[in-house]
């Protein structure tokens, strides 16, 4: 079996977890390939001795990895995604920090979970994404990194002042929105961003996408769940000469009046789900469902 391996370091609470994933695998013979810079990260504290095969973003991973693990949190995950892109490769999240939504392998039974993967005894959630193009073209959005597993986000920049969201549904004028931004979410990423500023949560298998607005000047602007096959247009003009874009965690200033358009991707990225930890499961512990707080 051959695993690829990403991480981020927290020294309080990861090093345990790597020193636990590299003695498990060594043990039942599991090949493992490191992303370059969380191996020089290993090297530098001391964490591992052992020589390893490395990979990195410019380096497209193939279908005789197993899994792709990612240590983290869910921003790791998200990062990890930017190097799985459309190989096909399953994303396990080993999670390192407090609760997430993706990253649901607690660190207390890493020997337990990891066993399912040896086994083969998982699931997999395909989890859909959401591309970007810039009309016109920006240098500031890669080709090949032009999409975003949690969601698309415009908002201001330089200023306190709102922006303009003229946003069209298949060419369809739907609304101009006044506002921070505007958030066009994933049902994975409806438990993120979009959920703070008021938007609905959506299981991981709907077919459908989430645009939220972020603190209208209308009152009446609310989030909207359109079906997941709409092309979304958006003109945003503002005050300043620019306004920000992101997708996840990556971030780019596009021109005034710039029309970006954004779509389903024609591929997905896998999510390991190993027996007992669900989404609904991970749902209900993160938002508190069914418990009392009042003693």
């Amino acid at each position: 079996m051959k695993v690829a391996i990403y991480g981020q370091y927290y020294q309080n609470s990861t090093e345990p977890i790597i020193k636990d994933i590299f003695v498990f695998f060594n043990n039942n013979n599991v090949e493992m390939v490191i992303e370059e810079n969380f191996l020089k990260m290993l090297y530098e504290k001391e964490l591992i001795k052992k020589e390893y095969k490395t990979f990195s973003a410019k380096t497209k991973l193939d279908n005789s990895f197993e899994i792709l693990l990612s240590i983290g949190g869910d921003g790791t995950i998200l990062r990890a995604a930017s190097l799985a892109r459309n190989s096909g490769v399953p994303i396990l999240g080993i999670n390192a920090g407090r609760l997430g939504f993706l990253a649901t392998v607690p660190k207390e039974s890493i020997d337990s979970f990891l066993q399912f993967v040896i086994d083969k005894n998982y699931s997999i959630s395909e989890r859909t994404l959401l591309s970007l193009t810039c009309e016109p073209k920006s240098e500031a959005i890669e080709d090949d990194l032009n999409f975003a597993m949690n969601e698309v986000t415009v908002s201001r920049k330089d200023t306190t002042s709102m922006i303009t969201v003229e946003t069209y549904l298949n060419n369809e004028y739907l609304n101009s929105y006044w506002a921070d931004g505007l958030i066009l979410s994933t049902p994975t990423g409806s438990t993120g961003y979009s959920l703070s500023c008021g938007g609905p949560i959506l299981t991981p298998d709907v077919k459908s996408l989430v645009i939220t607005p972020i603190a209208p000047h209308n009152l009446n602007a609310r989030p909207l769940v359109i079906p997941d096959d709409t092309e979304i247009k958006l003109r945003v003009s503002g005050r300043e000469d620019q306004y920000l874009v992101s997708l996840d965690s990556r971030i780019a200033s596009i021109k005034n009046e710039s029309v970006l358009t954004i779509k389903k991707t024609d591929f997905k990225i896998k999510m390991v789900e190993i027996p007992g930890e669900t989404f609904l499961k991970t749902l209900r512990k993160k938002m508190l469902w069914g418990e009392d707080k009042r003693n």
